[in-house]
């Protein structure tokens, strides 16, 4: 088992280059059909500047800073960005440096709805901004912001059955839509989607609805062979191979990812075959692995497939730094949300996929010694800078450099999105 200083070290390595990085966890948007409509940035400068303080103002400067040097179209894949607005922020104006198409200023709930900030608001809207309103509730004090807002916010935890229904009645229209933020359940979801809510926010959509009627589809079925075929010990390649040309796509999807750049092959890739013989076994599982998971999130939310491989490449990146046992954290992270992908209990996956008691044991929300490294991946995809700083001290690793491993596993993330 390494020493603490060892895993210092080792984890420091790979991030001395990015030590200048902004960290960025974005938090999804979807609409009536689960479609994903915008993010809602988080930033953090490094380990000292968590924005979880109370200085919303250095919090709302620091997102517009980041947000211009790291680029929202990167940010947010060409969609909507939220973007938390303090008082200070709209009225030196500093949030008309992000370009007004693709940008949703969120007035925070701290910021009255005074003769100046109604002004300014007015203007940033014919200039083409759409203004939201973050936390509202019943007798807000923002009331006349909210006779202009683009986009009202509803926070399930703060309010009442009732009492959003009071307020999609009141505000709910065709010039302002309803957005209900901690949708932990399908249930809330379909709930506030009956009420007449738009947009939605929270993690309803990491678990799927359970048709019991319903037949998977075909190419559903060979994505989950394919995990079952490279999570057995012995690999049958001339099997894999089967599988891999019964699915053009697949087929497609693999050739076109080998020839990208993140292999680097010095010649093209021209069959099945071909990428097998050439291939090594570890490699070979990897590969499979990640296509299978892309092509099964195929026809879902964009940031499901993406959170999957984030969560699956910084699990690799920490692995040499944690005690984890025969546990592939890799593949841990790919499959954390294949439930949702294949719209299959993960019991039942989990069920066909040969993986080790531990890995199935935190898929499934159970004890497991994962546990830990499994909350780190979901602390910094959320942008619970605090809980992730914990969670890292207890694995005794360094959280800043931890948080520069997680972007760096965004940014191969999104580069797999690509090519795959």
């Amino acid at each position: 088992m390494p020493s603490e200083s060892a895993k210092r070290a080792a984890v420091s390595r790979p991030c001395d280059e990015l030590s200048t990085l902004h960290y960025v966890a974005r938090q999804p948007i979807f609409d009536r059909e689960q479609k994903v409509f915008g993010y809602e940035l988080l930033f953090r400068n490094g380990f000292e500047n968590a924005f979880g303080s109370s200085d919303k103002d250095l919090a709302s400067r620091a997102t517009l800073d980041n947000s211009l040097i790291v680029g929202l179209d990167v940010l947010c894949d060409g969609r909507r960005a939220f973007i938390n607005c303090t008082r200070d922020g709209l009225i030196k104006g500093l949030i008309t440096l992000l370009p007004p198409q693709s940008t949703v200023i969120e007035v925070l709930e701290s910021v009255p709805a005074d003769p100046e900030v109604i002004a300014v608001c007015l203007k940033l809207k014919e200039s083409g901004y759409l203004l939201a309103l973050d936390d509202y509730v019943v007798s807000d004090p923002r009331e006349a912001l909210a006779e202009i807002a683009d986009i009202i916010k509803v926070e399930l935890k703060l309010t009442t059955l009732q009492e959003r229904e009071r307020l999609v009645r009141q505000y709910g229209n065709a010039h302002c839509r309803m957005l209900a933020e901690k949708v932990e359940t399908r249930e809330e979801f379909l709930g506030a989607r009956e009420q007449g809510f738009v947009y939605f926010q929270g993690y309803f959509f990491r678990k799927p609805e359970i048709v019991t009627t319903r037949v998977m589809p075909a190419n559903r079925v060979n994505y989950l062979r394919m995990l079952q075929q490279v999570s057995q010990p012995d690999l049958d390649i001339a099997a894999l191979e089967r599988l891999i040309k019964g699915e053009a796509s697949i087929c497609y999807r693999l050739l076109r990812y080998l020839n990208s750049a993140i292999f680097a092959f010095q010649n093209e890739i021209h069959s099945v075959r071909h990428a097998l013989s050439i291939l090594g076994e570890r490699e070979i599982r990897r590969w499979v692995r990640l296509i299978a998971a892309v092509g099964a999130g195929e026809d879902k939310p964009s940031d499901l497939v993406l959170s999957s491989l984030v969560r699956a490449r910084f699990g690799e990146l920490v692995s040499p730094n944690v005690s984890h046992g025969d546990s592939d954290l890799f593949l841990m992270g790919l499959l954390s949300l294949v439930d949702s992908m294949l719209d299959m209990p993960m019991s039942e996956v989990l069920e066909k996929i040969p993986l080790d008691h531990e890995t199935k044991q935190v898929l499934q929300g159970k004890p497991s010694s994962l546990r830990p490294v499994y909350q780190l991946m979901l602390a910094h995809e959320s942008g619970e800078w605090n809980a992730a700083n914990e969670i890292a001290e207890k694995l005794r690793l360094d959280p800043e450099q931890v948080a520069a491993l997680h972007f760096q596993a965004q940014q191969w993330a999104r580069n797999v999105l690509s090519t795959a």
